[in-house]
């Protein structure tokens, strides 16, 4: 054991917090979750279901810019009575909502948009649901089916439901899954992997604590530190390789990079995880050029196109059709921002190729109101120790510890 690795504590699960808040909800508050995310979007979760519990208090749910929020929050008020309106930020109100707002009608659930059609703004009035059979389109988001998925335990026959095409982000319905088995909830797939089957809610399960995986999503970033520093020895705490987490595919890509990971159990606890990360030991890539298909986890598309541009390789990244619909156009952030860096990025609708440049730092490099992007830029200050990023605070939204847990790496000098 290295006692001189840089020691990063990343936030717990985003992802998963937010299922077990909903899961929690709708159980009837029988399990603890032992410390959830601290992120905006946690919060914020949490903040709506005790408006929603409260009762009495005011009708309309304010998502801000957290998608998953609303999506989570919508079939809930949906079978939830009394009306209901849920909106968000002008940005929120143009991503679409279509494909779940389809899905909850045809199960016989009143949503009405009260501005443009498929989009929120919407109205609802909650009620019980007349049909248990659904489809849904899952291309644009995984969190469509998760969404459903959540709320079947408390719908009197469960749910059947089929999707349509083949899901970006899959894992992300299978953590859904996991967490429903957990909480003592059946749960069955079709042979064909597009339908689930899921029963509803009976009795009380036993009140359990719930231990929440640390986020893959933001170990992501210090991987691309380690590609850019290999001199340095970063450690994860917390972190597992055999991770239900999509973005887990982090190691998978970086390893194609030269970066290596290793994971440390604890000898005094068993349960104690953590991965050891390093560069490149001749400071260069293992391949001038790597493929990726980034489709079960676009939320690391910032992340390899910075690491890639960096690096100096050329990387295709495939799978890419709904980075512009997140919480900025992604597809476009990512590529003028790069561009502006020197970086020689080629987009389609399917692909992101970024191609062998020099970068130079920028003044500052733009955020595009992206925690995202904001992160996945910030690694460059340590080949650019003068480059800033604008509006720093974004990452609150999914790691509010980011810039303290960054100087541990910016800062040493070994």
């Amino acid at each position: 054991m290295n006692t001189n690795d840089i020691r990063i504590t990343l936030p717990a699960s985003k992802s998963m917090s937010n299922r077990w808040l909903m899961i929690n909800h709708l159980t009837g508050g029988h399990f603890r979750i032992s410390k959830p995310s601290t992120s905006g979007d946690t919060r914020l979760l949490r903040r709506l279901l005790s408006q929603l519990e409260s009762g009495g208090g005011s009708n309309v749910y304010y998502c801000a810019n957290a998608g998953s929020v609303a999506r989570f929050l919508m079939p809930l008020l949906a079978i939830t009575p009394g009306h209901h309106t849920l909106t968000g930020d002008e940005r929120l109100c143009q991503r679409p909502m279509a494909p779940l707002i389809d899905a909850l009608r045809q199960m016989g659930l009143r949503v009405e948009c009260t501005d443009n059609e498929g989009f929120l703004p919407v109205h609802i009035q909650g009620g019980i649901p007349t049909r248990r059979t659904v489809s849904v389109d899952p291309l644009l988001s995984s969190q469509f089916v998760s969404a459903l998925l959540l709320i079947a335990p408390r719908m009197p026959e469960g749910i059947s439901l089929t999707m349509t095409q083949r899901p970006t982000s899959r894992p992300y319905i299978e953590m859904t899954c996991d967490a429903l088995r957990q909480a003592g909830i059946e749960v069955r797939r079709s042979s064909n992997g597009r339908t689930y089957y899921v029963q509803p809610f009976e009795g009380k399960p036993k009140s359990a604590s719930i231990s929440v995986e640390r986020d893959w999503s933001s170990a992501s970033y210090f991987y691309t530190m380690a590609l850019l520093r290999p001199d340095l020895r970063i450690r994860l705490l917390g972190l597992q390789l055999d991770s239900c987490q999509g973005d887990s595919a982090t190691d998978t890509f970086f390893r194609m990079l030269g970066v290596q990971s290793v994971e440390v159990r604890s000898p005094y606890r068993s349960a104690s995880r953590s991965i050891t990360i390093q560069g490149p030991l001749e400071g260069r890539p293992l391949s001038p050029k790597v493929q990726f298909n980034c489709i079960d986890c676009p939320d690391l598309v910032p992340t390899f196109a910075v690491a890639a541009a960096a690096a100096g390789v050329k990387a295709t990244l495939k799978g890419v059709s709904n980075i512009a619909l997140k919480e900025s156009d992604r597809m476009q952030a990512i590529s003028e921002e790069l561009q502006r860096m020197g970086g020689n990025v080629v987009c389609s609708a399917e692909e992101m190729v970024i191609l062998p440049s020099e970068l130079h730092p920028v003044e500052p490099v733009r955020t595009w109101n992206d925690h995202r992007i904001a992160m996945a830029f910030a690694p460059l200050r340590l080949r650019f120790p003068d480059l800033q990023i604008e509006a720093p605070e974004v990452v609150d939204k999914s790691f509010p510890e980011f810039w303290e847990q960054f100087d541990l790496v910016l800062n040493n000098k070994q």
